[in-house]
Order: structure tokens, then C-alpha cells, then sequence
């Protein structure tokens, strides 16, 4: 038994002087306190992280050096061009075998695309996610990022930014200046961020009025974290994930702009989340708001996906809440989610769809689970299904059907397929459910 100890504590390195991050910190022998000295920062290029695992010390060891895109000719006011000085920086820290780029509180303007090496990181000055709520102008206030590259374009060989392997995004507002808020339909861009490698990251970004927000394709083990913002046509678009994806923390909403001309592709074409193959995928605490559709399940020539979905919602789809066309046998599991669908004159004026909650479709294969799920809002129905799959709903609570052209629906109409209905909450006078298979 000391025998197997003492090779325990060797591969742990325990005794060694060692350092590790705060999450394999053993609990110490005196209380570490949580201050502002012990979240990770950049104070005079130096990246402060590490944890002395005997002590708890937050420490500079090994001081890792921020390499500042001011050095390499980046302008803050935002009236030159500083593609070719990020560009510089970020390949200045891949030659030195990866390491930080950091821009300071600025406006910058991109009119072509940066690329973000291997184990290479671009921060900005956010620890958090910003926020930016109906601005007037070009926020001035953190690092924000001006890209006007790509404009009419949709394909992903145009995205602004794309994120290599095992490298990261972080701290940043991204803001198009010529798509302004106003009565205009706003102009196509391709995807703001472009993640294409395995062991991605992005986090704690605003994508303030992108048209297309991130793209996440044959990214395994991609890490999305703490994203949000108002993109107008795709929110989020998963696909080729091979081993498993992280997604949490993503919030869409009209913070941007209101308009309902400038709102009108999102809430007649735009979908907050749209998921293709992915072989399990964890997905928790996301939000979009006037969408289309809020969460899209497809299948592309690379197949469909499964995945844990929990604490997710969709307020105001105009068309769909959660609309599944695909995915794999092994099915989609939805716990703790919110869902509501309906429009009105006040973001979708033109709309003629009848809203409809879940919608599952004669493709798909796999059993949809819903579990502790709330349905409400002045729509038509709460599911319609099709098709041969299974649909699950357990200890979920229907409120509001039959609500935006009221003609005797049932909160839930299975037109194909199998149901079950375990423990549910039905508070509304009406037909429940319809079976026609």
C-alpha cells in the first residue's frame, strides 16, 4: 500500500515545486481567497496564471510574455488599417512556439482577414463578456474590432477571423460599421469567427451585429464560451464534430438593433442555433430571441447529430422553437429548457407563419426527449410531429395553445410516429393531445 502512495504522489508531482491551474489544486493547508489578484490577467505584458499547489499562491511562473499588437503598428482610433499588424503579431508569437497577442482597449479596423496560428491566443481586454446595448456609434470603450472585409459574401473561406488548433479568442466586442442600425436590411458577411481545427476556443466575445457569427465546422473538442450578441442570419453552425463539442453561455438577443426592417432576415430567415453532424455534442444555458428558428437539427452529407442539451430556450420564434429534420439514432436529449414561439407587429410585422414550439419531421431518425421543459407563449401548437421517431415529453408543462389563430388545436398533434407523455402539466383549457398514427 505505501508502495502504490509513493507512486501516486511521484506522478502528481507532488513535493516537486511544481505548478498547476487552480482546478487540480488540492484542497491546501491554509484557505485560498478568491480576489481579484487570483483571476488570470495581463499586467505589464506578463500573463499572470498558475497556482503554487502546496501553498495556493497565485504566481507569474512560468511568466509567459504578451506580445502587443502596438509594438507590431496596430492603430486604436480605428481610421488605419491594422490587418498586417495582427497579422505580424500573431505569427511573431507562433514563431516562438505559441504564446499571447494582446490588443489593449482600442478601435480596430481589419479590411482583410487575421488567422489566429496554433497554440497561439488573441486576447482583448475583456474578463468577461461585453455588452453593448443600442449604441450610437462604435462603442469606445474595451477592444473592439472593426472588420469590413468580406462584405456580400456568405461562403466561410471569408470569414474575418479563423481560430487554429488548440488556439483562442477572447475579450473582445466585433462590430461591422457598414452594417449600421437602421431601416435598411443589412448586407451579407460571411462567418465573423471560423473555428476549423480540434481544441478551439473562444470565449467572452460580443459579436455586436455580425450576419453570420460563428462557424464551427470539423472543429472537435471545439470550447464556446460566454458569446454574445445579435448575429442576423446564423447564430452558431455546428458540423463535422468527431468527438465531442462544449457550447455554453451563448445569448442572442436584439441588443443591437430593433429596427424591424433591420430585424426582418432574422425573424423570417435566421436561425439562433443550427446543428448538422456532431458526435455528441454538450450544450448548456444558450438563448436566442426572434429568430425564425431558434434551434435547427439537420443533416448534411457528413450526418446528423446527438447531444445534451440543458438549461437551453428560444423566446419569440417566429416560426419554430426547436424544429428537428435529423439526427442520430442515438437521439437529442432537452432538459430544463423554455420555449416560446409567436410574433407580433412589434419585431415581425410581416409574419404569417402559425408558431409552433417543436417541430419534428418525417426524416428523423432519432427519439427527441424533453424532460422538465416549459412551453408558453400565444402560439399554435405546442409539437407537431412526423414521421417514425420517437417524442418524449416528461414532467413538462404546456401553458399556452391554440393561441395565435384560434381554431380548436390540440397542444400536441402527432401526425406519425410515437409519443409518450409521462407526468406533464397541461394548464390550459383545451385539446390536449391528437394522435392520428
Amino acid at each position: 500500500m505505501s508502495c502504490l502512495l509513493f507512486i501516486l504522489f511521484a506522478l502528481l508531482g507532488f513535493g516537486n515545486g511544481k505548478y498547476g491551474f487552480r482546478e487540480y489544486v488540492p484542497v491546501p493547508k491554509r484557505p485560498i481567497f478568491h480576489s481579484s489578484s487570483a483571476r488570470r490577467t495581463i499586467k505589464n505584458g506578463i500573463l499572470n496564471r498558475g497556482v503554487n499547489i502546496h501553498s495556493g499562491d497565485v504566481i507569474n511562473a512560468p511568466p509567459v510574455e504578451a506580445l502587443n499588437v502596438l509594438d507590431y503598428g496596430a492603430d486604436v482610433t480605428g481610421d488605419k488599417d491594422s490587418t498586417d499588424a495582427f497579422k505580424n503579431a500573431l505569427n511573431a508569437a507562433f514563431n516562438q512556439k505559441g504564446g499571447f497577442v494582446y490588443a489593449p482597449t482600442g478601435k480596430y479596423k481589419f479590411l482583410g482577414q487575421i488567422s489566429i496560428p496554433d497554440g497561439v491566443s488573441l486576447v482583448g481586454s475583456y474578463l468577461t463578456v461585453p455588452q453593448h446595448e443600442q449604441p450610437t456609434g462604435i462603442p469606445d470603450d474595451g477592444t473592439v474590432f472593426l472588420p469590413y472585409y468580406g462584405r456580400g459574401e456568405l461562403n466561410e473561406t471569408f470569414s474575418f477571423i479563423t481560430v487554429g488548433h488548440s488556439a483562442a479568442l477572447q475579450g473582445v466586442t466585433i462590430l461591422y460599421p457598414d452594417n449600421p442600425c437602421g431601416d435598411s436590411i443589412p448586407v451579407a458577411y460571411p462567418p465573423t469567427i471560423r473555428m476549423n481545427q480540434p481544441n478551439s476556443a473562444i470565449f467572452d466575445i460580443e459579436l455586436l451585429n455580425s450576419y453570420y457569427g460563428v462557424y464551427a465546422v470539423e472543429a472537435h473538442r471545439h470550447f464556446i464560451s460566454r458569446i454574445q450578441g445579435q448575429p442576423i442570419f446564423i447564430g452558431l453552425y455546428i458540423d463535422q464534430t468527431y468527438d465531442i463539442g462544449r457550447i455554453e453561455n451563448v445569448h442572442w438577443n436584439p441588443w443591437f438593433c430593433k429596427n424591424t426592417n433591420y430585424m426582418y432576415t432574422q425573424t423570417t430567415y435566421g436561425e439562433g442555433f443550427l446543428f448538422a453532424r456532431s458526435d455528441w455534442e454538450y450544450v448548456f444555458n444558450t438563448f436566442a430571441f426572434a429568430y425564425a428558428v431558434g434551434y435547427h437539427f439537420i443533416e448534411t452529407p457528413s450526418g446528423a447529430m446527438n447531444g445534451n442539451f440543458v438549461g437551453i430556450g428560444a423566446d419569440y420564434a417566429v416560426n419554430v422553437s426547436v424544429l428537428v429534420d435529423a439526427s442520430q439514432k442515438m437521439g437529442l436529449l432537452i432538459v430544463n429548457g423554455e420555449f416560446t414561439a409567436y410574433h407580433n407587429s412589434q419585431f415581425a410585422p410581416n409574419a404569417t407563419s402559425l408558431p409552433v414550439a417543436v417541430q419534428v419531421n418525417k426524416d428523423n431518425i432519432g427519439n427527441v426527449n424533453f424532460q422538465n421543459t416549459a412551453f408558453w407563449g400565444p402560439m399554435q401548437y405546442c409539437a407537431q410531429l412526423y414521421g417514425d421517431s420517437t417524442t418524449i415529453f416528461e414532467g413538462c408543462v404546456f401553458v399556452d395553445w391554440d393561441d395565435h389563430t384560434p381554431n380548436g388545436s390540440p397542444c400536441i398533434h402527432a401526425n406519425n410516429g410515437n409519443v409518450v407523455l409521462i407526468g406533464n402539466t397541461f394548464q390550459k383549457k383545451g385539446i390536449q393531445a391528437v394522435f392520428d398514427a
